[in-house]
């Protein structure tokens, strides 16, 4: 299956494309851009963000409450992410904490560009339990 990433590298670079062969156990994988065909190592990254729309809406301003009914709440931890650059990102992983070098995330708003995000634990400065607002108590 084709899917839209963007690839945050550790350095601050960024690489736009499409890519079939992502898999948390292998360590690179292929991003297609407009321009020619990636390699990407998988430790050389910060995060795959796996994308709606390549280019975004810079002027989203990402949730941080869970909707109640969502499906996806079921069996996930609320977790957040604090990357070594101060980026932070609240979301819902399976596992907590997680036990391996990149883990996926699901961003806790429904409606972001962001379908999942596979996070290189070696860019993360904090992972911690969330519980996203509007399911507390």
């Amino acid at each position: 299956m084709k899917n839209d990433v963007v690839a945050h590298f550790l350095d601050g670079r960024l690489v736009k494309g499409t890519s079939l062969d992502v898999a948390p156990n292998r360590p690179k994988c292929h991003v297609k851009t407009n321009e020619s065909m990636v390699e990407v190592e998988l430790a050389k990254l910060k995060a795959l963000f796996f994308v709606r729309d390549i280019d975004g809406d810079r002027e989203y301003s990402e949730s941080l409450t869970a909707d109640p009914a969502d499906m996806r709440l079921r069996g996930a931890k609320g977790i957040e992410v604090t990357f070594h650059d101060g980026e932070r990102f609240v979301g819902l992983t399976n596992r907590f904490p997680p036990n391996r070098p990149f883990f996926f995330v699901l961003p806790i708003d429904a409606k972001s560009n962001n379908i999942r995000v596979l996070v290189n634990r070696f860019a993360v400065e904090t992972i911690k339990e969330h519980v996203p607002a509007g399911l507390e108590g």
